[in-house]
């Protein structure tokens, strides 16, 4: 295959990690689903990743396509196999990724000091890759990369004629891979770069910045998302970078596996249903209430919230606003973990009102399911928002997303206004501002609507009837990739 008149060509996306394989959080998602999209558009993707603890043995038909002598520390190996239907490519080196617990935090709860050289060793693996280094002669037409953890790879590419097209996707700038500039050697960074208009940021190297100066394009996760990065508000000072390049900017919204999550064949509920048949819809609500031990009670709102408990995602305010609906016929059921402030104040929510709000600290993702099959709406009031799955996922069962106007969130979510309402369009509620009356305010809507059965059940099947897969976004990333490869 070649990037060549059009044609689809090779991509090879630079990720920290990838569902179903290693994941904690929506990076993983959409790295685990675009490439099998532009797979089915033509393009030959794959995916390099760091072979964290127990990866390595997880890839099928592996073979040896890279010998590294060095990699900060250690030799590394690059094997080449597949594994949960991707084409993968697996950085062995066990000096930087063969550590218990999570993939960015030592057992102390914090980074692991040497961040900044192992995913600058997976930077480096890239652009090795990226000149024509595997000995399967495999080489990219396009390079994408996704967030901090492969930014330095553009660094590591920056003069580079022969190299590939690039592309580098920001899905939270709010983590940007800071690291002292006395490091600049050590990564093995031409001191060139290290200048305002390169990777410096206030004395420091970031890694993001760097994929966002020496990419030939930019691209966020969500319109509205683009747009907030280039006011201060959103751009966590990087804001003039990215307005700089604002022609080399697009939003491109996530979408979903609407396999993996579909009310229709879900073996996680009760029962399935879909926009034709809702009977299955009000079982799974009994038996999400039984399962979590709240009133079994159908004319009551049940609200879910999936999400990390932090303040980022706005859900300091639906504890305070909770306690000001709980009067009416409303209840609240919270799967998540996070701040352990935030767990202990929905543990104490849960106390002040038992039967009406449920609280399970950690993940379990049959139970994740079962919330979106059983509540009637999902809550996302997040501060900021680059895209968010958790609204697509509401849509996708019919359980309407009640969302802060931010990012992502803004761009899918059709609030039910009068206009809206009266054209028969809307989908959810959006509100602002995000705080305790804000969010107050919406759930006291989303109230009244519920009231008015038919009115909610319209909701709902426009809601379902929403576009949430990758096809629309595949589509125009297969544009990007075609005029850089040109």
């Amino acid at each position: 295959m070649t990037g060549k008149a059009g044609k689809p060509g090779r991509v090879l996306m630079v990720a920290s990690e990838c569902a179903p394989l290693v994941k904690t959080g929506g990076l993983a998602d959409v790295v685990g689903a675009l490439p099998l999209a532009m797979a089915a558009q033509g393009w030959q993707a794959r995916v390099l990743l760091p072979a964290y603890r127990g990866l390595r043995e997880r890839l099928e038909d592996a073979a040896e396509v890279m010998r590294i002598d060095a990699l900060f520390g250690g030799a590394a190996t690059l094997w080449a196999g597949r594994s949960a239907g991707l084409d993968l490519l697996l950085v062995d080196a066990p000096h930087l990724f063969d550590r218990p617990g999570s993939i960015y935090l030592g057992p102390d709860g914090k980074d692991w000091p040497d961040n900044a050289r192992r995913f600058a060793g997976l930077s480096q693996v890239a652009a090795q890759v990226a000149r024509g280094g595997l000995t399967d002669g495999w080489v990219p037409d396009i390079l994408h990369l996704h967030d901090w953890q492969a930014g330095l790879a553009a660094a590591y590419l920056a003069g580079d004629s022969q190299r590939p097209g690039i592309v580098t996707t920001v899905h939270n700038i709010a983590f940007q891979g800071l690291c002292p500039a006395y490091m600049l050697g050590d990564l093995g960074l031409p001191s060139a770069l290290y200048k305002a208009e390169g990777l410096e940021f206030y004395g420091q190297i970031s890694a993001l910045k760097a994929g966002l100066v020496y990419a030939d394009a930019l691209t966020t996760v969500s319109p509205t998302y683009a747009q907030e990065l280039t006011s201060p508000e959103f751009g966590m000072g990087l804001e003039g970078v990215i307005a700089g390049r604002r022609q080399n900017l697009a939003g491109i919204l996530n979408g979903i596996d609407t396999e993996a999550w579909n009310p229709a064949t879900d073996t996680a509920l009760v029962q399935t249903y879909s926009s034709a048949n809702m009977k299955g819809k009000a079982r799974c609500k009994a038996a999400l209430q039984q399962e979590c031990g709240l009133e079994a009670d159908d004319g009551a709102l049940l609200f879910g919230v999936v999400s990390r408990l932090t303040n980022q995602k706005g859900l300091d305010v639906l504890a305070q606003a909770f306690d000001a609906v709980s009067a009416g016929r409303a209840q609240l059921v919270v799967l998540g973990s996070g701040e352990a402030a935030l767990e202990a104040e929905y543990q104490a929510l849960a106390k002040r009102h038992p039967g009406l709000v449920a609280v399970r600290i950690g993940y379990d993702d049959a139970l994740s399911h079962r919330i979106f099959g059983g509540c009637d709406a999902i809550l996302v009031p997040s501060r900021f928002e680059p895209c968010g799955l958790t609204q697509l996922y509401g849509l996708r069962y019919g359980t309407l997303p009640v969302v802060s106007r931010t990012g992502g969130l803004a761009d899918t979510v059709i609030d039910a206004n009068p206009a809206a309402m009266s054209v028969g369009v809307a989908t959810g509620i959006q509100f602002q501002p995000v705080s305790p009356a804000g969010m107050e305010a919406a759930l006291l809507r989303a109230m009244q609507l519920y009231a008015d059965r038919k009115a909610w059940g319209r909701l709902v099947r426009n809601a379902m009837a929403q576009k949430v897969d990758w096809g629309p976004s595949a589509g125009l990333y297969g544009d990007l990739y075609r005029q850089l490869a040109n």
